[in-house]
């Protein structure tokens, strides 16, 4: 029997199906497990309180020994950001560029990982050995640079995953994707590609980096005041262009956003950024200048409550307040579920008189590859079975039908879900056993000590808030010492409700005394009681349901 037909494959993903972020790609050769990508995710409007949301991986953390290796595609977060919380779980190499590396470990050094955690640094073009398996690097473009695909070389064929990409004909640092190394991979087999499917429904190609060039210019040069750019802090590309009009325009540069800074100074210090001397001003130092002489970066693209651009906006950041005759551009997409918030801070940013740029395509292109660059891909590759990853299921279903257009045969197009496994055999698919995958909520220093009972408890405090009842008791006399007494928050204006929650306390009342009345003395069946017979009460009242907490003391 040969070694093809013995050797098994499986191919899965922990997070960045049917959704934006979080993307974590799993591939198995033989016994051999290497991850792609380690990415979070911002948190969805009904996860009250958190604040980044990370993949599920105790599937790995089962396997720890069998894991060679985690790779990175690129520096962005929803592609590297949970690597943090993951190596604290699994010791194992991390594979990543040179800006992509240099980006993590300034992450890890905050968090006292660094130390504890070996970072290979590749380049496109490199071929290496992780574990047993030939891994492949190739070069592609995006909104970041530094960017890769993996190939994995298998004895079934490569398993291609491409990360984020677009083909970007004038690429910012005229360094292009490497179509010919590409072509060899179709040439040779690809047995499976993973391909990026955020722009699938979008006709057409995706404009280069460098269109918004022109515009960004021109606004420096007719803007009156101040210019405020926010971007995401990884945009080196956006930041160089921030920086080459803020140079043309004399106007000083003023950085807000403790990440747009780290990234500054890791981009500079590798390379990818060039600086003007002294063209960059500490923030305190803004009033020194006239309006028509300065310019900002700052984070905040996503209208974030805590983020530097929705202070200003709003009045409440020390240092900057936004003021007439400024112009704001807002250089980023809104990532799908943020257009509330984003709108949110736009409308702020009018009612004090700036000018917004927002939306607009002077100012902003996506990174990510549009339909036709989509079926380029599909044409350089020609898998045998294609797998479309990171985005919305909508986004997954429009890039499964142009891959059917490019000839892809529709049993080897396999639209899964976080958790879903694709085995192969002899060049042959089957669904395996499911993997565990889903959400773990990181708020605060808590990592996944937030699941959906405290999501829960949250979702309830913040729809009719919380009712705490107080009672101290002798058990002895069955006496009431002090109380019931009732605290009120989130439910209702204590001072308008005191007939109710009068009432209220005599529910509570007659409720206890008729337990001890029965010899139930047990807390929890007399807080269970109590419970049960005040939000009956509540609800035929209010037709609210508060939180309901007792508290029984006993003296």
């Amino acid at each position: 029997m040969s070694k093809q037909e013995t050797s098994k494959v499986r191919v899965y993903a922990l997070g960045g199906l049917g959704e934006t972020g979080k993307n974590m790609y799993v591939v198995e050769v033989n016994d051999e497990i290497i991850v792609l990508d380690a990415g979070q995710m911002i948190p969805e409007d009904d996860m009250l309180g958190v604040d980044v949301v990370i993949p599920d991986i105790s599937y790995l953390v089962q396997n720890r020994e069998r894991v060679k290796g985690i790779i990175l595609s690129h520096g962005h977060e929803d592609h590297s950001g949970a690597l943090p919380y993951v190596l604290r779980k699994l010791q194992v190499p991390v594979y990543g560029t040179k800006l992509t590396t240099g980006l993590v470990e300034d992450e890890l050094k905050s968090q006292n990982l660094r130390k504890k955690t070996n970072i290979k640094q590749i380049s496109p073009g490199d071929r290496l050995n992780i574990g047993t398996t030939k891994v492949e690097f190739f070069r592609v473009s995006h909104s970041i640079p530094d960017c890769v695909g993996v190939a994995i070389e298998t004895p079934q064929g490569y398993v291609v995953y491409t990360g984020d990409f677009k083909f970007d004909q004038t690429p910012a640092d005229r360094k292009f994707s490497d179509v010919g190394r590409m072509t060899k991979f179709g040439k040779k087999g690809v047995l499976c590609l993973l391909s990026d499917s955020t722009n699938a429904e979008v006709p057409g190609t995706t404009p280069s980096e460098k269109a918004t060039e022109p515009g960004i210019k021109a606004i420096f040069r007719e803007a009156e005041g101040r210019v405020i750019v926010s971007t995401f802090a990884s945009n080196v590309y956006r930041i160089q262009q921030v920086i080459d009009a803020a140079s043309e325009t004399n106007r000083k540069v003023a950085v807000v956003g403790e990440s747009m800074k780290k990234v500054i100074q890791i981009s500079k210090r590798l390379g990818h950024l060039r600086v003007p001397k002294n063209l960059l001003i500490k923030v305190e130092d803004l009033s020194d200048y006239k309006g028509h002489e300065i310019a900002v970066l700052s984070t905040g693209t996503q209208g974030e409550p805590t983020s530097a651009l929705h202070r200003m906006a709003k009045g409440t950041d020390r240092q900057i307040s936004i003021m007439p005759k400024d112009t704001v551009i807002i250089s980023a997409s809104p990532t799908p579920g943020n257009e509330k918030s984003i709108g949110r801070v736009v409308d702020f940013l009018y009612k004090v008189g700036a000018e917004v740029v927002y939306s607009d395509k002077r100012v902003n292109v996506s990174g990510h590859a549009s339909q036709e660059e989509l079926l380029f891909m599909l044409n350089l590759m020609k898998p045998r079975h294609f797998v479309p990853v990171q985005g919305e299921y909508r986004m997954q279903f429009a890039h499964g039908e142009l891959a059917h257009t490019a000839g892809v045969h529709p049993d080897r197009i396999h639209l899964l879900d976080n958790g879903e496994v694709l085995q192969f055999e002899d060049k042959h698919a089957t669904k395996g056993t499911k993997v565990p995958a889903g959400n773990v909520l990181i708020d605060g220093l808590g990592i996944g000590d937030v699941g959906n009972i405290v999501l829960r408890d949250r979702r309830l405090l913040s729809k009719d808030g919380i009712l705490v009842v107080v009672v101290t008791l002798n058990k002895k006399s069955n006496e009431f010492v002090s109380g019931p007494d009732i605290i009120s928050r989130g439910f209702v204006y204590v001072r308008e409700s005191e007939e109710l929650l009068d009432e209220a306390k005599q529910k509570v009342t007659d409720t206890l005394r008729e337990c001890m009345n029965d010899n139930v003395n047990e807390w929890s069946s007399l807080k269970s009681n109590v419970r049960d017979v005040l939000s009956r009460f509540l609800y035929d009242k209010t037709k609210r349901r508060p939180m309901i907490l007792p508290i029984i003391m006993e003296v």
